[in-house]
C-alpha cells in the first residue's frame, strides 16, 4: 500500500462515479474506486482509509438484494461522504428511512443553508442559496440518530446532512458533476477541512509509485508494450522502460488505418529521443483483410483486438519470449467498456484494448495508466520528460481511422479519410484552435450523395467533421467553429480530396452520444 494518505470511494454503479476522483485528486489527494462487493472486512483491513466516499447508485436501498456497504465501514472511525444513493445507503443502514417516489429532482436545483458547517467553506458566497445538480426519485424521510440538517432544498428536505461528531456527512446532489457551481471546493471542504488530508498527491509521487508496482509485477521477466501511435501507449512505454529498463521491447503495428505520417512519426519518436527497443511491424494486409467485409462497430473492435494479440504473440516469439502485455489502458476505457461492480452501470462500448481482448492470451496484461484521466496522462508525460508538442496531440483510438469509418472498411475508403483528416487537422493549426480543442477528427460517412463539379453531376462520399471540448474525455461538448472557418475546410476538402463532395459537422454532446461515432 502506498505510503501517502488515501481516500476510498466505494461505488455503487454510478455513472459519474469516476468524477468524484477526478475531483478528489484535483485537490491532491490520492484515491481509488473499488466496487461495494469487494470492500470487505479483509479489504478494509489491509487498505486503511483515512476517509471514505459512498458514489450514487441507480438502486433504491429498499430492493431486495439492494447494493449496500459493509457495515465495517461505518466503524473504522475515519469520516464518510455519501453522495445521492451513498446519502441514502448510510441513513438507511444508520437507522433513518428513505422514501422514493413523492418528490423527485432532476437537473439543476438550488439548496437553502439551515446551518453553518465545515462543509461550506467558501460557498454561500452573497447569500444562503447554492445551485446544485439533483438526479434522484428516493429522498431521506427520516433522520439516523445523531445527524442533523445542514442544507435543504424543495425536493430534498435533508439535502446535506452531517454527523460531526462521526464525520459523517451526505449530499442528495452530486458534488462532482461540473453543474454544481461549488460542487469541486465542498469535496475539497470535505478532504481538508473535515478528513484532515494534506493534499500531497502529485504526479511524481504517483510515477514514483507505478515504477514501484511494475517492478514487484514483472520481476525479472519480460514485456513488450504495444504503442499505437497516442499519447496513452508512449507514456506507459516510457514509464515501464524506466521501471525495467531492457526487459521491455517496444511493438509499433501498422495496421493501415493511422493517420497521414502518424507511422514515421512515433517510429521516429522513439529512436530519436528513447532508447527503448522497437519493433516497427507493418501489418496493414492483415488487418485490411480481416476487416473486409465487416460492418458491426464491437466486431471491428473485436477483431483489431485480437489481431494485436496475434502479432504481438508473434513478435514476442520473435525476440525470445515475453511474459507481459503493456497497454496505455486508460479509466474511461474502463468505465465505458465494463461495468464498474458487474450489474448496475451499464458497458456503453467495447475497446480494442479491454473488451476486445480474446479469452486466449499467452501473456499477462500490464497497465500502469487504467486508473489515470487523459489530462492526468499528460501530466505524467510532461513529469517524464516526453517532448510538449507530443503530449499535446489529441486522442487518437487503438483501432485507428477503422472506428471512423461506419460500415465496411476498404484502403481506398481508409486512403480518402487520411487525406481529409490531414487538411482538417492542418487547418485548426493554422487557426491557432488545436490546443482549444480536446479532440477533432472526420468521419468517411457510408452515404453518397449527388453533388455538382465542372457542370458535371457526382454521386459520392460525405464527410463529417468532429470537434469537442472536454477535461476528461467522460463528458464533452462540440467546438462552436466560426462558419467561416468551416466554410475554408470543406472547400479545401471537396477540392483536395477525390471521392467526397459534401461535409457536414456533428454538433452532438456527450451525453447523448459518444466522442467517437463507433
Amino acid at each position: 500500500m502506498t505510503a501517502h494518505e488515501h481516500l476510498l470511494i466505494i461505488d455503487f454503479g454510478s455513472q459519474v462515479t469516476q468524477l468524484i476522483a477526478r475531483r478528489v485528486r484535483e485537490s491532491g489527494v490520492y484515491c481509488e474506486i473499488h466496487p461495494y462487493n469487494k470492500v470487505d472486512s479483509a479489504f478494509l483491513d489491509e487498505y486503511k482509509p483515512k476517509a471514505i466516499i459512498l458514489s450514487g447508485g441507480p438502486s433504491s436501498v429498499y430492493w431486495k438484494d439492494a447494493p449496500l456497504p459493509d457495515p465495517k465501514v461505518f466503524d473504522l472511525g475515519v469520516p464518510i461522504f455519501g453522495i445521492c444513493y451513498g446519502q441514502q445507503a448510510m441513513v438507511h443502514m444508520l437507522g433513518g428511512k428513505i422514501e422514493g417516489g413523492t418528490s423527485r429532482e432532476f437537473g439543476r436545483a438550488f439548496i437553502e443553508k439551515v446551518s453553518d458547517d465545515p462543509l461550506f467553506e467558501d460557498m454561500f458566497v452573497g447569500g444562503d442559496k447554492e445551485e446544485v445538480w439533483m438526479s434522484h426519485g428516493d429522498h431521506v424521510a427520516e433522520m439516523a440518530p445523531g445527524f442533523g440538517v445542514v442544507a435543504r432544498s424543495p425536493g430534498a428536505p435533508f439535502a446535506v446532512i452531517s454527523d460531526p461528531e462521526r464525520g459523517f456527512y451526505g449530499t442528495q446532489f452530486h458534488p462532482e458533476v461540473v453543474h454544481t457551481v461549488h460542487g469541486r471546493q465542498l469535496l475539497r471542504n470535505f478532504t481538508h477541512n473535515v478528513a484532515g488530508f494534506k493534499g500531497d498527491w502529485t504526479m511524481a509521487a504517483y510515477r514514483a509509485e507505478a515504477i514501484e508496482k511494475i517492478r514487484a509485477q514483472v520481476g525479472d521477466k519480460r514485456v513488450i508494450c504495444g504503442l499505437s501511435g497516442g499519447v496513452d501507449s508512449s507514456v506507459a512505454a516510457v514509464l515501464i522502460h524506466e521501471a525495467i529498463g531492457d526487459q521491455l521491447t517496444c511493438v509499433y503495428v501498422d495496421h493501415g488505418l493511422m493517420r497521414l505520417g502518424e507511422s514515421e512519426q512515433v517510429v521516429n519518436l522513439f529512436r530519436d529521443h528513447y532508447n527503448i527497443p522497437l519493433v516497427d511491424v507493418d501489418a496493414s494486409e492483415l488487418f485490411l483483410g480481416k476487416l473486409e467485409g465487416v460492418s458491426d462497430p464491437e466486431k471491428k473492435r473485436k477483431i483489431i483486438g485480437g489481431l494485436f494479440i496475434d502479432v504481438f504473440d508473434a513478435e514476442a516469439t520473435k525476440i525470445g519470449g515475453a511474459d507481459f502485455l503493456a497497454q496505455g489502458t486508460l479509466y474511461p476505457d474502463v468505465i465505458e467498456s465494463v461495468s464498474a461492480i458487474g450489474g448496475p452501470s451499464v458497458t456503453i462500448k467495447s475497446h480494442h484494448n479491454v473488451g476486445g481482448l480474446p479469452e486466449r492470451m499467452n501473456m499477462k496484461l500490464v497497465e500502469p495508466l487504467r486508473e489515470l484521466f487523459k489530462d492526468e496522462v499528460r501530466a505524467l508525460g510532461r513529469e517524464l520528460g516526453l517532448p510538449e508538442p507530443f503530449i499535446g496531440r489529441h486522442p487518437f483510438p487503438g483501432p485507428g481511422l477503422a472506428i471512423r469509418i461506419p460500415g465496411e472498411i476498404t484502403r481506398e475508403k481508409a486512403d480518402t479519410l487520411r487525406k481529409a483528416d490531414a487538411i482538417y487537422i492542418e487547418e485548426i493549426k493554422k487557426a491557432g484552435l488545436y490546443d482549444e480543442i480536446w479532440q477533432a477528427f472526420s468521419v468517411l460517412l457510408p452515404v453518397n450523395t449527388v453533388g455538382v463539379m465542372g457542370d458535371l453531376r457526382t454521386y459520392e462520399a460525405v464527410l463529417a467533421l468532429r470537434a469537442v471540448t472536454s477535461t476528461d474525455g467522460m463528458t464533452a461538448d462540440y467546438y462552436p467553429y466560426p462558419h467561416d472557418f468551416l466554410g475554408r475546410v470543406a472547400t479545401r476538402i471537396i477540392n483536395e480530396v477525390k471521392g467526397v463532395n459534401r461535409v457536414v459537422y456533428d454538433i452532438t454532446s456527450k451525453p447523448p452520444g459518444t466522442i467517437e461515432w463507433e
